[in-house]
């Protein structure tokens, strides 16, 4: 069973707890602005579902509410940022500001972070660019729960990539999405609603396919993009293995099986090499390889000639990436938000502790 909340009484809830765990007021909208997103466009596994994780990061102390985020290195057209252990929700879009910032003025911006923790969806950091006429371009690495290509020992995290590119009378052209088969929280969602998972997401402890929705938790593992050779899986585990260089290895940040684990209740790694998780930006300004409104009339007819190409039997039409989530984000803030019962069931225990009603 699921409820459907609205938007606003959501906000309205997320906010309070933010500030209960001692963020500022400027924070906790940022970090509810962008765990939300993720329940308007439709990715249930990575927005208020994950509110209860960050408050017992929080509570363990692996979260700092008030962190000094800083700059620690950089050039005209690049930076290190070092997110004190904030909120990823809150250092993602500062340093995702600051490429776009040095975009503004030489043309590209790149900046890698480390020292932080989850961010959220990672589509969210990347659109930042579009209001620029910019291309946006949001990676991070995460916890260790992915078995690289013929391997049985979990190295890599579901590891993001997007990338957000601006058009002009069509909206825009986001592809947001993980470098495994499925991201973890697809297998939470499965797991509140005591389904298996397809073939080809996860394999157990000894390397076999599994269908078992609680794998991981017997010491099994995700599968890259592919699952097989035939499939191609070492492609998925090339891209993940990137966006963690990128993210972490790049900044200081902890790198493969040192990743700090989201759920609070894991033991951290033991000698890890960096600070936290990382993450990796970029903001390319359109009008530093053509003029910018050249540029949104050919993504117009790129767009344009991709819907319409003759779809497969059994299918309506051709999508573009972003057209799902956009959907999404329409019903949803018309009609609300549905929330299944386990997570309304760990919102309410979230409000109980602190004070503060679910719907008011």
């Amino acid at each position: 069973m699921e409820q459907v909340i609205s938007y606003e009484s959501l906000y309205k809830f997320t906010h309070a707890v933010f500030t209960a765990m001692g963020c500022s007021d400027s924070d906790a909208v940022t970090a509810t602005t962008v765990l939300l997103s993720a329940d308007l466009r439709g990715i249930d596994s990575h927005g208020v579902a994950r509110l209860s994780g960050y408050v017992r990061l929080w509570d363990v102390q692996r979260i700092n509410a008030q962190p000094e985020i800083r700059i620690v290195h950089e050039t005209p057209s690049t930076a290190v940022v070092d997110g004190d252990t904030g909120l990823g929700l809150v250092v993602a879009p500062y340093a995702m500001q600051v490429a776009i910032e040095k975009a503004k003025t030489v043309g590209t911006g790149w900046v890698s972070v480390r020292n932080t923790n989850h961010f959220g969806i990672a589509g969210y950091h990347a659109m930042m660019a579009l209001q620029h006429d910019m291309i946006g371009i949001s990676m991070t690495n995460a916890s260790a729960l992915v078995a690289p290509t013929f391997s049985i020992e979990r190295m890599l995290g579901t590891n993001p990539i997007a990338v957000a590119i601006p058009a002009g009378e069509q909206p825009a052209f986001v592809a947001d999405m993980a470098t495994t088969t499925a991201a973890n929280g697809k297998l939470e969602i499965l797991q509140r609603k005591n389904e298996e998972a397809p073939l080809g997401w996860v394999q157990d402890q000894e390397g076999n396919a599994s269908t078992d929705a609680n794998i991981l938790k017997k010491q099994g593992a995700l599968l890259p993009l592919g699952s097989d050779r035939e499939h191609g899986s070492h492609k998925g585990y090339a891209l993940g293995a990137v966006v963690d260089i990128f993210s972490a290895v790049l900044s200081g940040g902890s790198y493969g099986p040192w990743a700090p684990p989201f759920p609070a209740y894991v033991p951290m790694p033991e000698n890890m090499p960096g600070k936290g998780l990382g993450h990796f930006f970029g903001a390319m300004r359109i009008d530093a390889f053509r003029p910018a409104e050249e540029f949104k009339q050919h993504m117009d007819n790129w767009i344009t000639r991709f819907r319409n190409a003759t779809p497969a039997p059994g299918h309506k039409r051709v999508l573009i990436p972003g057209d799902p989530e956009r959907a999404y984000e329409a019903e949803r803030t018309e009609k609300g938000i549905p929330v299944v019962a386990p997570v309304v069931k760990d919102l309410e225990e979230v409000g109980k502790r602190f004070g503060i009603s679910l719907l008011n």
